[in-house]
């Protein structure tokens, strides 16, 4: 049953993705369609000239090509299926989610039941179609697919662990920050950090010997031009300011980094800031995760909340805001379901929501929201704050997981069944 709905979603969200009149998948049909018909003329972005990703992102695109370019979103819909449903082979049978690890604690084992393996890959092609075709019509959905994958290996398998996570930071950066998380979490933290290190650096002496030179790392400089995108948290006041005409505050369409901006009084100063506010939130909650496993705490009640919280801090603090950022809460919803059980319900719920209030923003009524609908401005403050809702839930999550004192009273615990 579940390997139908697998089929039957991929193939809904493929054909909206292809065919809807807002080009949902223009990003793969055009962009990386083109990058990679100028590769195949002789001129590879990456190698080279600058790349806005890291070098492995194009894989995929490259693969994608096998089917001709007229055929480009064809093909990269069947690499899509071909990623997830390895994910969800290895959701359904792997040691890693069929029984509880033995690092589990009688506490949290309470919240784990035999089946909880088909509770997590559910809720995952659940929030798929609540997401829609954006998760699967951008390179995010091949990271994203690797550090599910890296997660849920970090206990029984922490070289590959950090393996898979390392690749994936070779595709988009953020999962560097999970390989923090995961050394940080685990106990054979030295298995993590060695897997990761041969990793990252094979596929940079890998691009090196290509050819790339400075241009391997470019994708760090291509993002420093970019303004505050509307989609992001912290383009919210500028996007209502914009909305009751405050003079200087308007929408627009940046040539250069090819995405709808938003500026105004203050726009400049908030741009600078999100930068040191992004890295200071990050260093606070790996902080607060280090304190919390030196308390005693066990790798699976610090690792599902500390990797959320990092996540939704990249999106918090983030000036770049688009649809395919929610598909990164996936992967600490998967492993927090899969190691918590019911104990993660609550995050669940409130991850599917984002996924559902993402969609109505975008393919469908993203014209609305350039146009500053104020419907639409209203869904997207929405889903903004709900994401710090769920960013400041994890991060309680994560405080609590710290083993308290003797004599200390625990908090109650708040839990939704899924």
């Amino acid at each position: 049953m579940i390997w139908l709905a697998f089929v039957l979603l991929h193939a809904w969200l493929g054909i909206i993705g292809l065919t809807a009149p807002t080009l949902p998948w223009g990003d793969v049909t055009q962009v990386y369609r083109e990058w990679i018909e100028s590769g195949l003329n002789g001129y590879w972005v990456g190698i080279d000239g600058p790349f806005v990703y890291p070098l492995l992102a194009l894989l995929p695109m490259i693969a994608a090509m096998g089917l001709g370019p007229s055929l480009y979103g064809i093909g990269w819909l069947l690499l899509v299926v071909i990623a997830n449903a390895a994910v969800l082979a290895f959701i359904l049978n792997s040691r890693a989610t069929s029984a509880p690890s033995a690092e589990v604690t009688a506490d949290d084992a309470a919240g784990f039941t035999p089946d909880i393996r088909f509770v997590a890959a559910w809720w995952w092609l659940g929030f798929l179609l609540l997401l829609g075709p954006v998760a699967l019509g951008r390179i995010d959905t091949f990271e994203v697919a690797l550090v599910i994958v890296g997660l849920l290996l970090a206990i029984r398998r922490p070289a590959v662990s950090g393996v898979l996570l390392a690749l994936a930071m070779w595709v988009k950066v953020w999962p560097a920050a999970l390989i923090v998380a995961v050394v940080i979490a685990v106990k054979r933290r030295l298995a993590v950090a060695i897997g990761a290190a041969v990793a990252a650096v094979g596929v940079a002496v890998i691009g090196l010997l290509l050819g790339a030179g400075a241009n391997l790392f470019s994708f760090v400089s291509q993002q420093t031009g970019r303004g505050l995108q509307v989609e992001a948290p912290i383009s919210l006041p500028w996007m209502w300011m914009a909305y009751f005409g405050v003079p200087g505050s308007k929408v627009y369409y940046d040539q250069d980094i090819l995405t709808f901006q938003v500026k105004g009084d203050g726009g400049s100063v908030a741009d600078f800031l999100t930068t040191p506010l992004l890295a200071i939130a990050v260093v606070v909650v790996l902080a607060l995760a280090i304190w919390v496993v030196r308390s005693g705490a066990t790798t699976t009640r610090v690792l599902p909340a500390l990797s959320l919280a990092l996540v939704t801090a990249l999106i918090v603090f983030n000036k770049v805001g688009s649809p395919q950022f929610m598909l990164w809460i996936s992967a600490p919803i998967i492993l927090g379901i899969v190691w918590q059980g019911r104990r993660f319900g609550a995050f669940a719920v409130i991850a599917a929501v984002l996924g559902a209030l993402t969609q109505i923003i975008y393919p469908y009524l993203y014209d609305w929201l350039l146009s500053l609908d104020p419907v639409m401005l209203i869904v997207l403050t929405a889903r903004n704050v709900l994401v710090i809702v769920l960013f400041a839930l994890a991060v309680r999550s994560l405080f609590r997981a710290r083993v308290r004192a003797p004599g200390e009273v625990p908090a109650p615990v708040e839990s939704v069944v899924l």
